[in-house]
């Protein structure tokens, strides 16, 4: 359980530095508690896609990524932050991408690859601090 939570909290933060740096991607917070509980059922849904979504994606694609040597990773990762803007419209949650899911273009494609760069180095940077506090016994 201490282990989604941490989770959910390191999308959170990674996908908050994303919508802060990228230009196409936007995130509402706000000031309030309901603002923020979006943000973290954002992060929940995110890290549920990514749990469950992505390793089927990653199999199958598994010759063209053998093939380019694994960079296609960050399409997949860019196409796992489109299908959460997808289902965040759906749910009414304050997450979109370039105006994407009406339009698919390449303002969506762009700021989706980008912020699966920024994503991925905000959560390995995150995830490497949370493992050396483990390994030296600072409790969370």
């Amino acid at each position: 359980m201490i282990d989604l939570i941490v989770r959910v909290a390191v999308n959170a933060v990674a996908l908050l530095v994303a919508a802060a740096v990228v230009p196409n991607v936007t995130l509402q917070v706000g000031s309030t508690q309901e603002g923020w509980l979006k943000v973290a059922a954002i992060a929940l849904v995110f890290a549920l896609i990514n749990t469950y979504l992505r390793p089927i994606v990653k199999l199958v694609s598994l010759p063209v990524s053998l093939v380019t040597m694994g960079l296609v990773g960050l399409v997949i990762n860019a196409a796992m932050l489109l299908v959460l803007s997808f289902v965040s419209k759906g749910l009414s949650l304050p997450f979109a991408i370039a105006k994407f899911p009406p339009t698919f273009n390449g303002d969506a494609l762009i700021a989706a690859f980008l912020a699966a760069i920024i994503i991925s180095l905000v959560a390995t940077v995150l995830s490497l601090a949370l493992k050396a506090r483990r390994v030296f016994g600072v409790p969370l």
